[in-house]
């Protein structure tokens, strides 16, 4: 991924905007249904973050958002179907973190990447939550010691879901486990809709999972979580330790997803887009329904988001290439 390309085509946006804007764009555009690329199945984080901000946008553009849900290749079928779309503003893409890894995993299986980051405009960043390991309230993994403790009896034994190679959820699990020395048998789903829908169905031991689509089963007691990916405890799980408390120190991963346009798109639509955004994420019927799910609000406006994703790439990366191939 050439990020210093990314971040310096992000970084002219800001003054970009600060031009008066053409009558004739404003008029123009959106001219008709604009599609919201979610490049997973239902049920996800992804999802969660795009239906609110889709029929926040529906108000103020006075045009439909289409939520179409594009599973496929941890995320990368989506991710290259807005890469490759026509840039004038009518197909955008609610991406998870995962984004910045895919192309970095078909390189490591010397494969041609499906898309690159600089195809790619961010616009803003919607949610961040920390991963967090999730098992059934009937799992005889009441911490994650117990989870250690078995695993190493029987390596490659215990199953785990995630949304697919290399996705949002598959990369911080692998992480774990090698900073652990464990092996788990991966179970990919199309999604993190789909490989939660396989732990209650219990097909498989555990997943990792963004909090907010776990929310419902925590409360309904169904679903425990044993630890969390984050620098720090979460106000929602406050009683939840990270890995880095429980000693792996490098273990550490956000489910974020942001909102991205074809690169070249216009910039004043981009700016447009923005400004409906931000618009968005001050709206309490938006940021309550985050709030419900347990995925707080995470906004973050386009320059400020392209220096996180840039962060966020320099940290990742490097994790996946220790991870290596993994089928």
């Amino acid at each position: 991924m050439d990020r210093r390309r990314f971040l310096r085509a992000a970084a002219v946006l800001p003054f970009v905007s600060a031009l008066p804007e053409s009558p004739f764009a404003q008029s123009a555009w959106p001219n008709r249904n604009v599609t919201v690329v979610v490049p997973f199945p239902p049920g996800g984080q992804a999802d969660l973050a795009a239906r609110p901000i889709a029929a926040s946008f529906e108000k103020t553009f006075g045009k439909s958002f289409v939520v179409d849900n594009r599973g496929g290749a941890g995320g990368g079928l989506g991710n290259a179907a807005v890469a490759r779309a026509e840039p004038d503003g009518h197909t955008l893409l609610m991406a998870l973190s995962s984004m910045v890894v895919l192309p970095e995993a078909d390189r490591l299986f010397a494969r041609k990447p499906m898309y690159e980051m600089d195809q790619l405009t961010p616009i803003a960043r919607i949610l961040a939550d920390p991963a967090v390991l999730a098992v059934l309230t009937s799992s005889p993994y009441k911490t994650l010691a117990d989870l250690l403790d078995d695993a190493k009896k029987r390596p490659g034994v215990i199953s785990y879901g995630s949304s697919g190679h290399y996705g949002a959820s598959h990369v911080p699990m692998e992480m774990f486990l090698n900073a652990a020395g464990l092996k788990l048998l991966h179970v990919p789903y199309r999604g993190g809709g789909p490989a939660l829908t396989a732990l209650l169905g219990k097909q498989v031991d555990m997943i990792p999972s963004a909090p907010g689509p776990l929310q419902p089963h925590l409360e309904a007691g169904t679903v425990r979580v044993l630890a969390n990916w984050g620098a720090e405890r979460t106000r929602n799980l406050p009683n939840l330790p990270t890995f880095r408390e429980l000693g792996y120190a490098d273990v550490e991963f956000y489910i974020w997803a942001g909102l991205f346009a074809p690169r070249n798109t216009p910039d004043d639509i981009v700016r447009r887009l923005r400004d409906a955004t931000r618009e968005a994420m001050q709206q309490r019927e938006v940021t309550t329904v985050f709030e419900t799910a347990g995925s707080p609000p995470a906004y973050l406006d386009q320059p400020e988001f392209a220096r996180f994703i840039e962060a966020d790439a320099a940290r990742l990366i490097p994790a996946v290439k220790k991870i290596g191939r993994v089928e």
